[in-house]
């Protein structure tokens, strides 16, 4: 006797998660919202570094999660609208900071762009396997980095290495176990959706 196996639904590239709840104006603003306060709360998972202005938090995850989630659009927004409220004076940054005179206002900036750019790679696949979710992730967080680091620099008169030492060289363990998680988490949830429909 032969079983035959559940038919597995065929997911289009060019949709992200977010693409998968029904379609409205509502949608799109609660994604927006949840996306900036899902930010902030990562945020708050903090852990400072010795010898570092820059704490390891939960936020670069957040922001990266964000942006494969919602697609660039609604990454860009949840990101920005963090970003806007944190420096209006919402305690919502790091270590429960505002503002925009901290000398890690930098990786804000740059969790924005890197929003926008792991969400439009997510809109060609980019998160589907575990392979290519790990090289997205990488870059985004390249991003992050690449504006983080020189406003550390500027911020604070340290020397680019200076900076980097103390704002980049801390932090790589801790990104290589973040993307290992979303690694595990985007691929499986598209396997999921996909058997699910």
């Amino acid at each position: 006797m032969s079983t035959a196996a559940a038919p597995v639904r065929t997911l289009r590239t060019g949709t992200v998660l977010a693409d998968l709840l029904p379609a409205s104006r509502v949608r799109d603003v609660a994604l927006v919202l949840g996306g900036a306060a899902l930010t902030g709360l990562a945020a708050q998972l903090s852990v400072p570094v010795p010898g570092s202005p820059v704490p390891v938090s939960g936020q670069t995850f957040a922001a990266l999660l964000v942006g494969t989630a919602l697609g660039a659009r609604r990454g860009f927004l949840s990101l920005a609208l963090y970003a806007v409220v944190g420096m209006a004076g919402v305690p919502w940054f790091a270590e429960a900071s505002s503002g925009y005179a901290m000398p890690s206002f930098g990786y804000i900036l740059g969790m924005l762009l890197a929003a926008t750019v792991v969400g439009a790679l997510a809109r060609r696949g980019a998160d589907r396997s575990v392979l290519r979710t790990a090289g997205t992730m990488v870059l985004g967080s390249a991003i992050i980095y690449a504006v983080g680091v020189p406003y550390l620099a500027l911020a604070t008169g340290m020397s680019l290495g200076q900076a980097v030492a103390a704002g980049l060289t801390p932090f790589l363990i801790g990104d290589a176990l973040k993307a290992a998680l979303a690694m595990g988490a985007l691929p499986a949830a598209w396997k999921f959706v996909g058997r699910k429909g």
